[in-house]
């Protein structure tokens, strides 16, 4: 990977947990085709807020060869993602950047009529405000013994957009849950993570309002780190083998 340089102040991912999201991505498409993917399967993913880093993407293309469309609501970040995209042109043909210009809106003005996508996933802002991740990231120095001197400062780097919203990661999903319905036969499975297990039972109840077909949530794991997302779809287990087979 070249040039693989993001602003200063932006979110900068922690890798080994990123790519477990596209294997276990991978592990789902396999499941609903009812054997395994082969890594040359033409698997297209909408990744939502791809951010300066572009990282789902890169590692999407170099370990299955899927296409992406990555969005985001600032131009700054995508600006960020042409240019490591620049500096690997092998790549490039894989990833399409594209700006979402309503802040409101997750997949309308992304989504084009006549596409499909096998999956779309997201790494959403977690917290509520600026104070509240001020206050999470207090709590996190405070379990570790951290010097109480540097307790005023965020033990992460990240925008604003990259790390709360109004309502926080909750109400993001919701929102995600709702407007997906709208693009259900254009896109097999929706994915999110999610960082909170106490959002999962709300999350739930809002599925079940959508009247998905599927949804589940998978469990992912580095060291003591603990991770999720949650998956779903408007497709019965047939009409996903039916949709996989014929891709």
């Amino acid at each position: 990977m070249q040039g693989w340089e993001i602003p200063k102040h932006n979110l900068c991912p922690p890798i080994p947990g990123r790519v477990d999201y596209i294997h276990y991505l991978a592990d789902l498409l396999a499941n609903s085709l009812g054997g395994s993917l082969s890594k040359n399967s033409p698997v297209r993913c909408i990744d939502v807020g791809v951010g300066a880093n572009c990282v789902y993407p890169l590692v999407g293309v170099s370990e299955y060869a899927w296409s992406f469309v990555g969005s985001d609501i600032e131009a700054a970040s995508l600006q960020s993602a042409e240019r490591i995209l620049a500096a690997n042109p092998h790549l490039q043909a894989n990833i399409t950047l594209r700006l979402q210009g309503d802040k409101k809106a997750i997949f309308k003005g992304i989504v084009q009529a006549n596409e499909r996508f096998e999956l779309s996933m997201c790494n959403p802002p977690f917290h509520r405000s600026a104070a509240d991740a001020q206050k999470g990231s207090q709590r996190k120095q405070t379990n570790l013994k951290a010097n109480a001197k540097n307790k005023s400062k965020l033990n992460f780097g990240g925008q604003s957009n990259e790390l709360w919203c109004p309502g926080g990661e909750l109400s993001f999903i919701k929102n995600m849950v709702a407007e997906s319905q709208q693009f259900s036969q254009q896109v097999l499975w929706f994915t999110s993570l999610v960082s909170k297990e106490a959002n999962l039972r709300a999350i739930y109840q809002a599925l079940k309002q959508a009247k998905v077909s599927q949804y589940e949530t998978i469990k992912m794991g580095q060291g003591n780190k603990v991770s999720r997302f949650v998956a779903w779809s408007y497709h019965s287990p047939a009409q996903q083998k039916q949709w996989l087979a014929s891709s």
